[in-house]
């Protein structure tokens, strides 16, 4: 049984270690950040560090109990067995550390503890209210302020201190903020279920050339990635866009009238079986946007911002959307 014999020697170690002050927490953060998004890279992103620190940490721990927790090759980042059996004791460690972080921040008052975000309209809508659900279910007292913005704006709010970070697209990264990406969102066609095309399980691109198409404005961030996106295939001149919103949620409702047909993000269409509406996946090219959280260099967060955060990004990596 020497496997065995080891794990629950290493799971000792581990509270040895803490009551030795052997390790920083950061070192357990970053060990389940690793293992939980699969990278390095994204890891350190995520946790503000640079490569090199992150590695250090990964070792620091490894060092402290004793063994190889993660396994690192070209193809993949995994954990070892020893890693694999560690992680549920390390993530109840980090919670309960994280709560008690919380409730000591919050002795004045639960009401005066805030999270402040800024978020793209559809992120806001589709997925969010799930994600505080569960939230507001562990931290009942935590308030939130959530600014559904255009993509420009959350980034603003995201640099100017008016929010603690963002869920917003790529396409306006600044030098002064960090991006970690987390899911694809695939831009689909919506028509009328009586339109020729609510018929087709896919449809590329060249298709639509010379249908009145519903569009979202030039200073939408959805319009940049799709603008980038088809320049190299030529139909960004050849498209009609006979109809320019401000809102997604406005081309829908042009959708349903029989003016035309909408390109827009998967999320920002209906997500259950809809009576008029009928989408399209578009391929040649498949055409996506990236969504992620979006964190000023440099700040820290809040406990209750950090802790909301994790939550958002474990949901994330456990299922690939936020659950309703």
């Amino acid at each position: 049984m020497p496997g065995i014999f080891c794990v629950v020697n290493c799971k000792e170690l581990i509270y040895y270690s803490i009551m030795r002050n052997n390790f920083e927490f950061l070192d357990l953060k970053a060990f389940l950040a690793v293992l939980e998004l699969s990278s390095f890279h994204v890891a350190a992103k995520l946790l503000n560090l640079s490569p090199p620190a992150l590695s250090r940490r990964i070792r620091a721990l490894e060092e402290a109990v004793g063994a190889q927790l993660i396994e690192r090759t070209t193809r993949r980042v995994g954990p070892t067995q020893v890693g694999r059996e560690l992680m549920p004791l390390v993530r109840r460690l980090v919670d309960e550390f994280e709560e008690s972080i919380l409730s000591i921040s919050d002795l004045g008052g639960r009401h005066r503890t805030q999270v402040r975000l800024a978020s793209v309209p559809t992120a806001a809508f589709y997925f969010l209210p799930g994600i505080v659900r569960e939230f507001n279910a562990r931290y009942p007292g935590i308030r939130f302020r959530i600014m559904d913005l255009s993509a420009n704006e959350g980034l603003d709010a995201v640099a100017n201190g008016e929010v603690e970070f963002g869920i917003n697209i790529t396409g306006a990264t600044r030098d002064d903020l960090l991006f970690t990406p987390l899911m694809e969102d695939p831009f689909v066609l919506a028509c009328r279920r009586d339109h020729p095309f609510s018929g087709r399980k896919t449809l590329p691109w060249s298709e639509l050339v010379g249908h009145p198409l519903i569009g979202v404005s030039k200073s939408s961030g959805n319009r940049a990635v799709l603008d980038r996106a088809l320049a190299a295939t030529g139909l960004q001149l050849e498209l009609n866009w006979f109809y320019e919103v401000n809102h997604l949620s406005t081309s829908l409702g042009l959708v349903e009238a029989g003016l035309g047909i909408s390109v827009l993000p998967k999320l920002a269409t209906p997500q259950h079986e809809h009576p008029l509406i009928a989408t399209v996946q578009l391929e040649d090219p498949v055409v996506s946007r990236t969504i992620g959280i979006v964190e000023r260099r440099g700040a820290p967060l809040s406990p209750a911002a950090m802790r909301f955060r994790d939550l958002l990004v474990n949901e994330w990596q456990r299922t690939g959307v936020i659950k309703n």
